[in-house]
Parts: structure tokens; C-alpha cells; sequence
């Protein structure tokens, strides 16, 4: 049976983003074969990725180089970093769907890039992406950027069963 996953701010190519996010590896090679490996590790070519944005840094020949590597029917929400480029860029760089704008996933949770504003009243989950190593409180907010998720895509029901409060007693 199909997953879905969730995962963002991969900045695939970006050396920087090494030093910016403490991440541990040595050059952006490194990085990007280890992100690779652990994406295919739990996603099957029959799953489908929402990706929530900052994807690549990396020409459109080495973009589309590692997303045919990567298993699974590929959703990008376009992020801060992706959006210099056109949905049609991101579609012939190998997604399946690329979308500009937030989208509501089973009537409950809103994918964007940037966390949203969530007040207590609002019936969503917010799922984002953007802010990496710092977290939001509470059950409003799931971040799904890979330094949050030790850069391996997150199913859905982790999420949904981290968020939705359970009423039994």
C-alpha cells in the first residue's frame, strides 16, 4: 500500500547551507548523495513526497539528475528559494505536480513553505518547511524541514498522530 510523505529545505547543491545549518557533512556532494540515500530509504516509487520548497540550488541538468533519483511521485510546493524559477522549470526538472501557492491536504492540514499564522480557533495543521532548525509550539505547527527529521521524508500518519490530540480518556 501507497505512503505519502512530507519533507522541505533539502537546498540541494547549496555549499553554504553546510555551515548556516551546522549540517554534518564535509561538501555539498556529500550532502546530496546522503539525502538521497535516505529519501529511497522509506520512500517506494509508488509513494507520493510533498516537498515543501527550497529544493535546489543547482542547475536544471543537475536538478533533474537528482530527482530521477529519488523514489516516488514528487508534489514541490514552491519555497522561498524555488520560486527565481518557473512551475514549467520545476515540471521539466523532473515534478510530477509544482504548485506556487499553499495547498490544503485532507481538509486539515495546510502545506506551505513558510509557516502560516495559526491561531487556536483555526481548524488546520499547519505543515511547513523555511525555519529548519528552530520549531514552533504547539499542535498548530509540524516542521518538516530536513534538519528537523534527520533529513529522511516523514509519513503522514507520524505526523497526523504527533498533532491530532486524541480525546479518549
Amino acid at each position: 500500500m501507497s505512503q505519502t510523505y512530507f519533507i522541505s529545505d533539502h537546498h540541494f547543491g547549496h555549499k553554504s547551507i553546510i555551515d548556516f545549518e551546522d549540517r554534518p557533512f564535509a561538501d555539498a556532494d556529500e550532502m546530496n548523495a546522503a539525502m538521497i540515500a535516505k529519501w529511497n530509504a522509506v520512500v517506494t516509487k509508488d509513494d507520493t513526497v510533498f516537498h515543501l520548497g527550497d529544493f535546489s540550488f543547482l542547475n536544471k541538468e543537475k536538478t533533474e539528475a537528482i530527482v530521477s533519483q529519488l523514489n516516488g511521485y514528487k508534489i514541490l510546493i514552491l519555497g522561498n528559494h524555488d520560486r527565481g524559477r518557473s512551475r514549467t522549470w520545476w515540471l521539466d526538472a523532473g515534478f510530477d505536480e509544482v504548485s506556487e501557492y499553499p495547498i490544503i491536504y485532507k481538509n486539515f492540514f495546510f502545506l506551505s513553505h513558510e509557516p502560516m499564522y495559526m491561531n487556536k480557533q483555526m481548524p488546520y495543521v499547519n505543515v511547513h518547511g523555511h525555519i529548519h532548525g528552530q520549531k514552533y509550539e504547539g499542535h498548530h505547527y509540524y516542521n518538516v524541514s530536513v534538519e528537523q527529521l534527520d533529513y529522511t521524508p516523514v509519513s503522514f500518519e507520524q505526523i497526523r498522530d504527533s498533532v491530532v490530540v486524541s480525546e479518549e480518556q
